[in-house]
């Protein structure tokens, strides 16, 4: 008899020990919260300051330079090349080339010729005016600007009825002649855009 209910109680905890252990609900949260942890990134390390060259001269924005001259511009409209557009085999160059920049309350040319020893810019005056749309309105105005003699005349526009208004100017730099003409809605803004323009011109001779 004691030997039989030894192997029962002997019996009882073998079964016992073999059974599905219910896991751990504290184990299992801990679990999760440390894998989502693990899962969240890690914070960006702050690179130390990189220090840059120390900033030119010009507001970088609206100054448009190439083909060895800089020239300034409203920053909300850009230069493209119109030599480049009309025909991609004969770009712009150094010699002579036409810029242009526009958007809906504005458009802007510029056009430069190589010309040494051209002391007078008016025929390059002549040649960015268009006799079908551009009507000068005022007197021809000399003025010395950056040691460069400057013609300016403001002028009405045909070309399109929302920019009725413009001016157009001409001068030398070096070994070329170059002229800028604007066209806007209203009288007052050609002249403060051309000033923005001819304050921060530069060229380079070759």
């Amino acid at each position: 008899m004691k030997i039989r209910c030894a192997l029962t109680i002997l019996a009882l905890a073998l079964v016992s020990a073999c059974a599905p252990k219910t896991p751990d609900p504290n184990l299992q949260i801990r679990a999760a919260v440390a894998s989502t942890l693990a899962a969240i990134p890690t914070a960006t390390v702050i690179t130390p300051p990189t220090p840059y060259p120390t900033p030119t001269p010009f507001d970088l924005a609206g100054l448009f330079c190439e083909y060895q001259f800089c020239i300034g511009h409203p920053p909300e409209v850009a230069f493209f090349d119109v030599s480049a557009q009309q025909n991609p085999a004969a770009p712009s160059t150094y010699s002579q080339g036409i810029l242009a920049a526009y958007n809906s309350n504005l458009f802007i040319q510029v056009m430069w010729q190589l010309a040494p020893g051209a002391k007078d810019s008016q025929f390059l005056l002549d040649l960015i005016l268009d006799d079908q749309v551009d009507t000068r309105t005022g007197s021809l105005d000399a003025k010395l600007i950056h040691d460069m003699n400057v013609l300016y005349t403001p002028i009405t526009a045909a070309a399109t009825t929302l920019l009725p208004n413009g001016a157009a100017a001409s001068w030398n730099c070096g070994d070329r002649v170059f002229a800028w003409k604007v066209y806007t809605p209203d009288t007052t803004s050609p002249q403060a855009l051309f000033t923005n323009a001819i304050d921060r011109f530069t060229c380079n001779n070759k």
